[in-house]
């Protein structure tokens, strides 16, 4: 009995992850980290219960988008006074808060009730390779980079023949 005590604590205690954002899709990244943050990796998830884990995510800024995201993108927040709605495009944002952007996206991918705010506490997220939890990290993830080929916006008709041949 006291071996079953032992594993459910060892299943309830919070681990520490790492996540490195260099050269990964958004897209792809946010599930994952969301899905640590929730716990469901455990076998004790349960919908109600807060199990989730820390999630450290470094190189923030070598984030990636697919497609025409990363000129297309705004991010839209309202200040709460008349005509106070603000968007900023994708670029502005990546160049003044990186952290921000992985931040949003897993703020998205997460159910929207009570347990959200205490989950995203525990998303640690840094623009570069450096944070001050190197000593609490358990567990680092290294996700293979999935090849997104880079499309130009507008390509001209010598460029195209060029690929033809």
């Amino acid at each position: 009995m006291s071996q079953a005590i032992g594993q459910t604590s060892l299943a309830y205690a919070r681990v520490w992850h790492h996540l490195s954002a260099s050269n990964q899709v958004l897209g792809r990244l946010a599930p994952q980290i969301a899905h640590l943050l929730m716990g469901k990796h455990k076998p004790i998830y349960d919908p109600a219960s807060d199990c989730g884990d820390y999630v450290v995510v470094t190189s923030a800024a070598n984030v990636r988008v697919t497609g025409a995201k990363a000129h297309q993108k705004l991010y839209r927040y309202h200040t709460g006074h008349h005509g106070g709605l603000k968007e900023i495009p994708y670029a502005k944002m990546m160049d003044s808060k990186p952290d921000q952007i992985i931040r949003n996206a897993v703020k998205g991918m997460l159910p929207k009730n009570r347990l959200r705010d205490d989950r995203l506490a525990r998303l640690l997220v840094f623009p570069g390779k450096d944070h001050p939890y190197q000593a609490n990290i358990k567990r680092s993830y290294v996700a293979k980079a999935m090849y997104v080929p880079v499309v130009p916006l507008q390509s001209s008709a010598a460029e195209a023949e060029k690929r033809v041949e």
